[in-house]
């Protein structure tokens, strides 16, 4: 009988990264609670993971993160005091703010790396498949990106990562794959390698890893014996590269508008596009744009 492929409920979000590329800003507060508008950087990852199925919300924090866990928690005392004061839409806000059915911490004492963060949350993974988000990419796609890579995952039965393409002077910022596309299966390839930031003319292709991944329980001992790098960290990359051993993965091209929101350029690029994309700011924002001779047609 063949074995009944088990449904995927956890979303493993790595947040103990130092932020050092937003200081001061990230001095006292987690860079993942930036704001993007007025909704924190993790919780368009979060919203996505919901709005893909999942309900089992882990976060990999460090020291001094408990507001991210906070943020996903009800506050029944502002909650209580916006309700007594008649400030209903400030209310509405607050309860918008996506509440999975459970929300876990696990801290990474010290950011070793990716596949530390991920091998930290083992324990709250447990014997399942699983899905990591990171944070910094906010993907705008319809359906979301995690339930592309779920798609895949359903289909093919084993780890997908999403992919996307890029320009040539930009891959050695990436892991990149080395893969062939999959009979059948659109923007699908099944990887032969992974390079991790390769220089341009060594790159084995144009896709590149971005941060959502579908994952299975095996990867953990896989990086639990994976040797650390020269900056005495665990990467995901070298851990996947083992996994390639034992058993097939594959690349989803997502379809959708990333931005990378760990980088100044980027937030304020996703900050412009989703500005655009209210209908509560749009306008407003599109005539303030062309008083600086930006064009806004689009």
């Amino acid at each position: 009988m063949t074995p009944v492929l088990q449904t995927i409920r956890k979303a493993v979000f790595p947040a103990a990264g130092l932020g050092t590329r937003f200081l001061p800003a990230t001095k006292a507060q987690a860079k993942e609670m930036l704001p993007l508008i007025d909704k924190p950087i993790i919780q368009y990852g979060v919203e996505e993971a919901l709005a893909s199925g999942l309900d089992h919300v882990v976060l990999v924090t460090g020291q001094g993160k408990h507001a991210i866990e906070d943020h996903f928690n009800v506050d029944v005392e502002l909650e209580t005091l916006l309700e007594s004061r008649g400030k209903t839409d400030l209310l509405a806000d607050i309860r918008s703010v996506p509440c999975p059915a459970s929300v876990a911490a696990v801290q990474q004492n010290e950011p070793l790396g990716l596949g530390h963060a991920v091998l930290v949350a083992r324990e709250l993974v447990g014997d399942e498949p699983f899905v990591v988000i990171l944070s910094d990419d906010v993907i705008d796609a319809n359906p979301p990106a995690v339930q592309q890579l779920i798609n895949v995952y359903e289909r093919l039965e084993d780890p997908v990562l999403a992919v996307e393409r890029v320009p040539a002077d930009q891959v050695s910022s990436y892991g990149v794959i080395s893969g062939e596309p999959v009979p059948g299966e659109d923007g699908v390839y099944r990887i032969r390698d992974v390079v991790e930031k390769p220089p341009k003319e060594d790159a084995p292709s144009d896709l590149a890893i971005i941060g959502r991944y579908v994952l299975t329980p095996d990867i953990f001992p896989i990086l639990e014996s994976t040797p650390r790098d020269t900056r005495g960290e665990i990467q995901l990359t070298d851990g996947l590269r083992r996994l390639l051993a034992h058993r097939p993965l594959y690349a989803c091209q997502i379809d959708g508008v990333r931005h990378d929101t760990g980088s100044k350029s980027g937030f304020l690029r996703a900050t412009a596009y989703f500005a655009l994309k209210r209908p509560d700011l749009a306008e407003t924002f599109r005539r303030y744009l062309r008083t600086l001779g930006v064009g806004t047609d689009d």
